[in-house]
């Protein structure tokens, strides 16, 4: 670059002759050209560009040499807005400015690349120039391959953690002589409890361990450096607040963690909780134990055989028998006889898998391995042909000795015929249970709707009489008294649906904020003028996506419940909105998936639930009210609908103060729909002529929805089955809504009636009119686009206005 400096012609830059240059420039520019470091120089308000050879190979070819001598503004126009106010500032006698591993992207060889810096911009001092400062010094170092190093190491970190996170054995990371926790996995929650570990010294976050020698056997690793290996120690601790000591038994390693000068910066915590297997060993050497005492036993009570007359042998209820290498019986004791009805002769000889049943052989030459490897068998069931042809249940243990296998077995027949018994006894007490639900509900249903009957009949029945009179005044009454029964009718069987699990939800973004303020003046009605409401909704509160119409019946359940729970003298009703965010613990607690949430509220001042009412309120069936007062559906239903939203209910209560009703729902991201305009009766119910098919095999109801729609203006076409309705569908002439009953005879039911006609008919619009909201018109609890569905009993007004509706879409 010096020689390249020389022969540049400088007339033609704003530095001019290298003569005339201050003294100050000539020496910075002496160090640039003597230093193998990358630097460059900026001169004078355009900036002149002068820099040696180590800088050229960051530039890139691309710029060199056309970049000495240039004004800086145009040899980096791609990067000044990121130095550009850095170079004014020192300009204009600002601090040097330092900027450390700094993404500054450039072009070079031909490519746009992300480049990262160390880099400084000093002031060159010029008492000619204005502010005393005549230019600007870069000293600079590339750090890109160091940045990305970093960045995959970050990476690598990351990977290495996630796969902790998931890891079957529990790992723990801690820092410092404190023993600080840095990570721990699900495993490590799931051996010392759900606590907060990160950022908190290992006693700090478990004090159980104190006085176990963990903390001392962390000190002595940390301090030498030397791994620590455990197997089978005992962890004594409290895996939830104010729960009793666990002991659990585990297998680990502390491994010291080195930093690059090999100083000891942490330990690394990995193990297995091995509590199973520990007490599994406990319990086999204990079995051997035994089993050693009773081989001994067998071996000096057979040696002492012919002189003592076999008297073991001969009062023992058990059977025994000692076995050759290859499985024979060699000798068999009298409780042979009186267990299995087999002689000492007619076994001695024979295979021991002989009189195995044959289901269980294959079981047994697994078991007799262990014998021959030189194992004790602790307990193996089976069973055993006796000589009347039956089998009996016998539990076996063996061990070997001296070239033969000493076992004894004992008859445990009666054992397996008790727990047959008691698992009868099980199944019988579930059914009697079951049919108790049951009785529950046909008495409170059956109640009800006796009464609701009785409403309707009873109403029907003057209207009847007042007619035949002649006393046509007053009638609307008997008609009103009638059509209320009805629709209560109707609202007990949606309940029914609710609690099953059955209804078709219409799920649409909704502002629960507003929706809560339609319903305060019903709310205030329903539960009286002796309780004061409040309503509180939260500002900013985001939309969910839920079936209106089925919150709106939750949320006035649950004031009534409140209401109810109050004393006659009144009380204090709160309903409360807010938004809520559920972290992994959260969100756990409640049942329900990590994420953003609606928080539905319902508070009273009552007298609160008792643990154990609230582990049964969401039951099926289960009242704390008189017969005739509830059927025990309510907080059922309302669980069912929020669980097929995607939500969860929860109770928060106290004996004496009162009962928090919270539903949680998720947040949807989409905005809330506005209210819509309410049309009358008249103009909701007006047709055009549209032609629309009917299909029910009732044959009343069928005849009343073809009035209906006749008398709306539209042309109706009936049908009493699926493939009559089809054919009807099939036709060529056009066809704007199907009305189709669910259940249909014929072969075909009404989905697959809709289903069909689509395939030909793919926009066609339909409307499902059902008593019961079967699962084979839904698929994953949602309708198909274009679909819609009425539950009957339903009011021809609202049948005319959803028809409207539909065609209009």
């Amino acid at each position: 670059m010096g020689a390249l400096m020389r022969s540049y012609d400088w007339s033609k830059s704003s530095l001019g002759y290298p003569s005339g240059w201050p003294q100050s420039l000539r020496t910075v520019v002496r160090l640039l050209l003597n230093t193998s470091h990358p630097m460059y120089i900026w001169w004078g308000q355009d900036g002149a560009c002068l820099y040696n050879d180590a800088y050229r190979e960051s530039i890139g070819p691309e710029r060199h040499p056309q970049s000495l001598g240039q004004p800086a503004r145009i040899v980096w126009a791609e990067i000044w807005d990121i130095i550009g106010p850095q170079v004014e500032h020192v300009m204009a006698g600002g601090q040097a400015t330092w900027n450390e591993d700094h993404l500054v992207p450039i072009t070079r060889h031909g490519r746009r690349e992300d480049v990262y810096w160390t880099y400084s911009f000093s002031p060159i001092d010029d008492e000619t120039a204005r502010g005393g400062v005549g230019g600007v010094l870069v000293i600079c170092t590339e750090t890109t391959q160091n940045v990305l190093a970093k960045q995959r190491l970050a990476q690598a970190i990351d990977r290495q953690r996630r796969l902790f996170r998931c890891a079957p054995g529990f790992i723990a990371i801690l820092r410092g002589p404190d023993h600080v926790f840095e990570f721990v996995n699900d495993a490590y929650i799931q051996l010392a409890g759900d606590r907060d570990y990160i950022g908190r010294p290992a006693l700090d976050a478990i004090p159980d361990v104190q006085g176990q020698g963990y903390k001392e056997l962390l000190d002595d690793v940390y301090s030498s450096g030397e791994r620590f290996v455990a197997q089978q120690m005992s962890l004594r601790v409290a895996r939830t607040p104010g729960a009793a000591f666990e002991e659990r038994f585990i297998d680990f390693i502390f491994e010291p963690i080195e930093d690059a000068d090999g100083a000891i910066t942490g330990i690394f915590v990995e193990g297995f909780d091995v509590t199973d297997r520990a007490l599994a060993d406990a319990a086999l050497r204990e079995s051997e134990s035994r089993l050693r005492e009773l081989n001994t036993y067998l071996e000096r009570e057979v040696m002492e055989r012919s002189a003592v007359g076999g008297r073991f042998w001969q009062i023992s209820p058990d059977l025994l028998g000692v076995l050759s290498v290859s499985g024979q019986f060699e000798s068999v004791n009298p409780a042979w006889l009186n267990v299995l009805g087999w002689t000492e002769s007619e076994i001695e000889a024979r295979s021991f898998f002989e009189l195995l049943h044959p289901d269980e052989r294959q079981t047994a030459q697994e078991e007799y391995k262990r014998l021959e490897k030189g194992k004790p068998i602790t307990r193996f069931e089976c069973r055993y042909l006796r000589k009347d042809g039956d089998y009996s249940w016998v539990v076996w243990a063996a061990a070997p000795f001296n070239d033969a296998y000493y076992c004894i077995g004992r008859d445990i027949t009666s054992q397996k015929e008790a727990e047959l018994e008691l698992a009868a006894a099980r199944e019988a007490l579930r059914q009697s249970q079951k049919m108790e639900a049951i009785g529950q509900l046909t008495g409170g249903i059956a109640h009800d709707f006796n009464n609701l009957l009785a409403g309707i009949s009873g109403n029907l029945e003057m209207l009847e009489m007042r007619l035949e009179q002649g006393r046509l005044s007053d009638l609307d009454r008997y008609i009103s008294g009638a059509q209320h029964s009805a629709r209560r009718a109707a609202g007990l069987t949606q309940r029914l649906l609710a609690f099953s699990r059955r209804q078709t939800l219409a799920p649409k973004p909704t502002d629960t904020n507003r929706l809560v303020a339609d319903m305060e003046d019903l709310i205030r009605r329903t539960v009286g003028p002796d309780i004061d409401v409040y309503i509180v909704g939260f500002e900013g509160l985001w939309p969910t996506r839920v079936d209106p119409s089925q919150l709106e019946n939750a949320l006035l359940n649950l004031c009534i419940n409140a209401r109810d729970a109050m004393s006659p003298e009144g009380g204090r009703l709160t309903v409360e909105t807010s938004n809520t965010s559920l972290d992994e613990r959260a969100a756990r607690e409640r049942s329900l998936p990590p994420g953003e949430y609606v928080a539905l509220s319902v508070t009273d001042t009552g007298s609160g639930m008792p643990p154990d009412i609230i582990s049964q309120a969401f039951d099926p069936f289960f009242t704390t009210k008189p017969l005739g007062q509830g059927t025990g559906l309510g907080l059922s239903m309302i669980y069912g609908f929020v669980r097929q939203s995607g939500g969860q209910v929860q109770i928060y209560s106290e004996v004496g103060t009162g009962t928090t009703m919270r539903i949680y729902l998720p947040r949807d991201l989409g905005s809330a729909e506005a209210p819509k305009e309410v049309r009358s009766a008249a103009v909701a119910a007006s047709g055009r002529g549209e032609r629309v098919v009917v299909i029910d095999d009732e044959p009343a109801l069928r005849q009343l929805m073809v009035e209906v729609l006749e008398e709306n203006g539209y042309i109706a076409l009936a049908a009493a089955d699926g493939p009559s309705g089809l054919k009807l569908l099939e036709s060529e002439d056009e066809v704007d809504l199907l009305i189709t009953d669910v259940g249909l005879p014929g072969g075909m039911n009404g989905r697959q009636v809709a289903d069909a006609a689509r395939i030909s008919r793919p926009g066609l619009k339909v409307l499902f009119v059902t008593g019961y909201a079967e699962k084979a018109i839904v698929r994953n609890g949602m309708l198909d686009s274009g679909m819609e569905v009425m539950i009957k009993p339903f009011t021809m007004a609202s049948m005319g206005s959803k028809i409207h509706d539909l065609i209009r879409k």
